[in-house]
């Protein structure tokens, strides 16, 4: 890369990003529809300091990127659509992020892979040469390729959130079912384990007691955690212990054998990957420990046949 190129890629980059400040400035001069009607419906707190945005951190990049970002993130979603499969993952994940602000991530992840290969290729450009073509084609694959990763992060995200939850469930159905047995009522045995107990399943049940708070029946609390999860365990558990709500089953007996029946399917699960993992288990063994055995056989009696040949 010549230095015309590179001091053209420069005087670019800093026209453009002028261009953002005088905009952001003008965005910054206009009193927003917020700022004008927030003190009229704002609660007044004696004493109290008024909360902005200033003291959060990046306060100031997001004043100056957002309207790019928010732009970006809105064409990333009419290019890849999927809105509701998006909205989905988020909540089966149990990320509070809307799907606006996980576009703009994709935006982010995105510009983020474009900046990382610029460098490498001007970084290499300095001591070869390099076509600007080519260079913009690379970048702009990785820019795709850190917005697709994106997307992908979130489907693992799912994953091993749905993972932590088979893990947790059944010790959080033993403690409801000793709880319950101690006198306590559904929702109360679920607001004490929700808070004695840590991770995703007791966000779960957290949810649900603050929905049963809010006024909402237990039973459609738990038809919500039903659909919101992706794991069967979990929406079987949620559909009994309605079902024992409403029809007065005992729930002790309901909350152990769905304890059961998921560390039985842990078992199941467990056995079954040892049996998938066999074969990857014999690679090792064919592919470095036979070949190192037959060489140690072989070796000696191939020096002897050498040094008796006349």
């Amino acid at each position: 890369m010549t230095a015309t190129l590179l001091g053209a890629v420069l005087a670019a980059a800093l026209t453009l990003g002028l261009l953002e400040l005088r905009h952001v400035a003008r965005l910054r001069r206009r009193p927003s529809l917020v700022s004008r009607v927030a003190p009229y419906v704002r609660d007044v707190t004696v004493g109290a300091a008024p909360t902005t945005d200033a003291s959060r951190p990046w306060s100031a990049g997001r004043e100056v990127f957002g309207p790019t970002l928010h732009r970006s993130a809105a064409v990333v979603e009419r290019v890849l659509g999927g809105s509701a499969s998006v909205r989905r993952r988020l909540r089966r994940c149990g990320s509070d992020q809307t799907v606006e602000e996980f576009r703009t991530g994709q935006v982010i992840w995105g510009v983020t892979a474009f900046g990382v290969v610029a460098v490498v290729l001007t970084t290499w450009g300095l001591a070869s040469d390099v076509s600007p073509l080519a260079g913009l084609v690379l970048c702009g694959v990785a820019a795709v390729a850190g917005v697709l990763a994106r997307d992908v992060a979130l489907t693992h995200a799912v994953s091993r959130h749905e993972e932590r939850l088979v893990r947790e469930f059944p010790t959080l159905a033993d403690l409801l079912a000793l709880a319950v047995a101690a006198g306590e009522g559904p929702v109360s045995a679920l607001e004490r384990v929700a808070d004695v107990s840590n991770g995703a399943m007791s966000a779960e049940l957290r949810t649900v007691v603050a929905d049963v708070r809010t006024g909402r029946p237990l039973t459609a609390a738990l038809d919500d955690l039903s659909a919101r999860t992706g794991v069967a365990a979990v929406a079987r558990f949620a559909e009994a212990l309605a079902v024992a709500v409403d029809r007065g089953t005992p729930l002790v007996d309901v909350l152990h054998a769905q304890a059961a029946d998921v560390r039985e399917a842990g078992r199941r699960d467990l056995v079954e990957s040892g049996a998938r993992r066999e074969v990857l288990m014999l690679v090792p063994v064919v592919f470095l420990v036979l070949p190192v055995t037959v060489l140690f056989a072989f070796y000696p009696g191939l020096v002897g046949l050498s040094l008796t040949t006349p």
